[in-house]
């Protein structure tokens, strides 16, 4: 995985914190702590976000080019911490690709049992160093697991960071498989193969004829930011071919939606107009 791949948990950490700025009624997300997890001109940057008139207006833009870009880190993170937290008797939490999330500190029911957060070591000494700015001390639980999804085997990682293949799991893939290799995607899935039965996994992905450039979904430039000019998006799937991916490796899936249906959820009772992001589906499922 690349360091532009890396660098894109600013991005999300600075949206998170910008909707902070919204009135609680219109908010997306309640996330205290995504301020503290970013650089600080990026800081300074979210600061400007307290003036409505700025906040509209960048949004507006920001919509404008790419349509349903900026609904989609708040509105995907709502639907995990719903299923986290709905999930019950599980040994320990997995958050893959964790960038700057603040999953294990938004949701009670996970100070329970041990968090892995694996992710590239460039993030994971970044993050590390705003949470012992913002918290003083780290949760007991919270282990951090550096890890190059492409070069590296995840077993043998969370395995010296106290993880066991018998634990009873829950698994968090979020906006990381798009970034993968060919070779990224097996290693990830062939570990997540010798989950234990029960465990859920929840995991992103952008669409295949998105990637190879047959569809645009509205969404051209990023298009041609993330795959052309950029490229850092290598890996989509079909949508009709996500049941037999999956079980391939040992998992049913039991939600497949798409953020058009997530937005009926979280997006509409704020009463706020933002378009959804129809190039990039979200998946919950059971190991069998």
């Amino acid at each position: 995985m690349s360091k532009k791949a890396a660098d894109t948990a600013t991005s999300v950490a600075a949206t998170i914190a910008i909707e902070q700025h919204f009135p609680r009624n219109e908010r997306l997300l309640d996330d205290d702590l995504a301020g503290s997890m970013l650089p600080l001109g990026s800081k300074v940057f979210v600061s400007l976000f307290r003036f409505a008139w700025i906040r509209n207006w960048i949004i507006r833009m920001t919509e404008k080019r790419f349509p349903g870009v900026w609904a989609i880190f708040p509105v995907r993170k709502r639907y995990i911490d719903a299923k986290v937290t709905q999930a019950a008797n599980f040994d320990a939490l997995v958050n893959l690709g964790a960038g700057l999330d603040t999953l294990a500190f938004r949701l009670p029911n996970v100070a329970k049992f041990p968090v892995f957060e694996v992710d590239q070591p460039s993030n994971v000494e970044f993050k590390r160093s705003k949470l012992n700015r913002a918290l003083g001390e780290l949760p007991e639980q919270l282990r951090f697991v550096p890890v190059d999804f492409d070069a590296q085997e995840l077993s043998s990682a969370l395995g010296s960071h106290g993880y066991s293949s018998d634990m009873k799991t829950f698994f968090v893939l979020e906006a990381v498989t798009q970034y993968l290799t060919i070779t990224g995607i097996e290693t990830t899935f062939d570990f997540l193969a010798k989950a234990q039965s029960g465990s859920r996994l929840i995991f992103t992905y952008v669409c295949k004829d998105f990637i190879e450039g047959s569809a645009f979904y509205n969404n051209e430039d990023l298009y041609k930011m993330m795959v052309l000019k950029d490229k850092v998006w290598l890996f989509g799937l079909n949508p009709e071919e996500m049941d037999g991916f999956l079980k391939g490796y040992g998992w049913r899936v039991l939600e497949h939606l798409g953020y058009d249906e997530l937005a009926d959820v979280y997006v509409r009772p704020t009463g706020r107009q933002l378009e959804s992001l129809a190039l990039e589906r979200i998946v919950y499922a059971e190991k069998l």
